[in-house]
């Protein structure tokens, strides 16, 4: 007893040594202050127990403002013990510790995506891809080789197209129709507000000349009138979605993506259950037969808000280390590229189009008033800047009802805003979960349809968020837009879309810190989950990558920044 009692007032006495020797010298001098954070984290309770992994002699960035950078880890049973200098690592060490020695490179926190559509994604990889098609031409190939060996009367599904590569002129059923006689086709705008039908798909659907919607009988549908050909394509099977799940999360590790915010296959005009069915039939069956390889937070349809509530009051909102309930979805706009966006003002292209707003207003506050006051984490889909001061306006009037609290209200997209409105996002603490590679898709368009001013100072304004006070969120909406956190900070940091020579508006260009942070730290806040991800501190899972950079300048100087290495749960989990 009398031993124990002379090594506590041991390690006191050594304790208040070094924290007078702190106070005495400089009070910036981080070196001591993160000593003395380690010496402070170290527990008794921590004597003899052994790291699993350590990763060491790296440029580790943590995003955790409290040690920005270190050289080593320690981790345990996925979670990290120890972060610092490599003395102060290796203590760790024992037996059956591995090492795995970083030579110099990068290693930053698990990407988290904060927009995905991960089954779609996954569906879609095995589909006909006609993104990046600049001409009608290739466009006509890619449908006429998908065909070949097909069983005639099976639908060709698939999607991706910009009519804006190959100079603006939207496709029509006629383009197909001729080599396609035999199968029912729909092809998705690459935004997924817009499709394309042929001839035969049409009649399926029952939709003729006859019908008031003109653009119908070109096989173009917009928004919720595609319900029209979706509620005709048959269901995939349950085979095909858990497949889908298993490409879609290999792709996203190959990326460096540990985690995903997935708003599931839902968007205007496709059924409220398919959520639930993936919910039940591909996650919940993923999880319990040990196949997730990716952590999900899920999103489901608004109108379904009181199922999602059932589940939290069952269970909470962390089903597992891999599925964590995230809150709903809706939708109060369409998207620019099929000018269905929501703006004050018409579009230049279409001086009688103001954009669509997809969801009855009313409708709308009433379902977020009830997500709200039940504790549900609410996310609405808005692009054009009336359809965010509407979502803006209409989550001050529910807070002002529901009370204060942390609730995390999110836009989904954010990506066109007017002046007034960018400080209502810091001022409510709304968090503008935006997705940076849109712009480079939207940057040559977005002058055509919104005219150049209000393109220039409306557009993607991140750093203006920033300044004022707002969480940002990055993600890529894939499969709209490739899965790349890497090339999605570069994309917010240089702001350089293909083709030019200079930046977008280069006032809201980032910081590179800034930008990774977007992607981990921020992202995590973002849907409740930074007590367990996003950044690289003690306690939290080890889910990190390896980058082959020595520097973090590199990630966004080098052509092309290489994941070599991704960490699921101090777990390699790619390649």
């Amino acid at each position: 007893m009398n031993a124990r009692l002379v090594i506590s007032a041991s390690l006191v006495l050594l304790f208040s040594l070094l924290l007078s020797l702190h106070l005495h010298n400089n009070h910036n001098d981080s070196s001591w202050s993160n000593r003395l954070r380690w010496l402070s984290s170290k527990s008794p309770f921590s004597s003899g127990i052994t790291a699993d992994l350590l990763v060491t002699n790296g440029t580790i960035y943590t995003s955790d403002s409290s040690l920005p950078f270190a050289d080593s880890m320690a981790i345990r049973d996925g979670r990290i013990l120890r972060i610092g200098n490599y003395s102060f690592v290796q203590e760790m060490s024992g037996y059956g510790t591995r090492e795995l020695n970083l030579e110099g490179k990068v290693v930053v926190p698990g990407f988290i995506d904060s927009h995905v559509h991960l089954l779609f994604g996954g569906l879609q990889m095995a589909r006909v891809e006609v993104r990046g098609v600049k001409t009608k031409k290739d466009f006509i190939e890619k449908v006429k080789d998908a065909v070949k060996n097909m069983k005639e009367g099976s639908w060709l599904l698939g999607g991706g197209w910009n009519n804006d590569l190959w100079g603006g002129e939207l496709p029509s059923a006629s383009w197909i129709d001729e080599i396609t006689p035999h199968h029912p086709v729909w092809l998705s705008r690459m935004d997924g507000h817009m499709g394309l039908a042929n001839s035969l798909a049409l009649k399926i659907a029952g939709v003729t000349n006859n019908m008031q919607d003109p653009v119908e009988a070109t096989g173009l549908m917009i928004d919720s009138a595609m319900k029209v050909i979706l509620s005709c394509i048959p269901e995939v099977s349950v085979e095909e979605r858990r497949q889908a799940l298993d490409r879609a999360s290999r792709y996203a590790l190959m990326r460096g993506v540990t985690t995903v915010v997935d708003f599931g296959r839902y968007f205007p005009g496709a059924s409220l259950d398919h959520s639930w069915e993936d919910f039940s039939d591909v996650y919940k069956w993923a999880d319990l037969s040990g196949r997730m390889m990716i952590r999900v937070c899920l999103f489901f349809p608004m109108p379904t808000w009181s199922r999602v509530l059932d589940i939290v009051q069952k269970t909470g909102n962390k089903l597992s280390q891999w599925i964590f309930i995230g809150g709903v979805k809706a939708f109060a706009d369409g998207s620019l590229g099929s000018n269905s966006a929501l703006f004050h003002e018409p579009y230049a292209d279409e001086p009688w189009n103001i954009g669509l707003q997809v969801t009855d207003l009313e409708s709308l506050s009433n379902m977020t008033f009830h997500s709200d006051k039940y504790g549900l984490q609410v996310a609405i889909h808005a692009i054009g800047d009336k359809a965010n001061d509407l979502i803006l306006n209409m989550y001050k009037s529910v807070e002002s009802t529901n009370g204060k609290r942390d609730r995390r209200f999110r836009i989904e997209h954010a990506q066109h805003l007017r002046p007034g409105s960018v400080a209502k996002f810091g001022e409510q603490k709304i968090i503008a979960s935006v997705q940076p590679d849109h712009m480079l898709d939207d940057a040559d368009s977005a002058v055509k349809k919104i005219g150049l001013e209000r393109a220039q100072k409306g557009s993607y304004l991140f750093q203006s968020l920033l300044t004022n006070n707002a969480l940002l969120a990055f993600g890529s909406d894939w499969p709209v837009a490739e899965i790349n956190p890497l090339n999605s900070i570069k994309t917010a940091v240089k702001r350089t879309p293909p083709g030019w020579n200079k930046a977008w508006n280069s006032d809201e260009c980032m910081k590179l810190t800034d930008a990774l942070n977007a992607h981990t730290i921020s992202a995590a806040s973002a849907c409740f989950l930074d007590d367990d991800i996003g950044s690289l501190s003690v306690g939290k899972l080890a889910d990190f990558v390896v980058v082959n950079a020595r520097t973090l300048d590199e990630l966004i100087t080098q052509e092309t920044s290489l994941v070599e290495a991704t960490y699921v749960g101090g777990v390699q989990a790619y390649p």
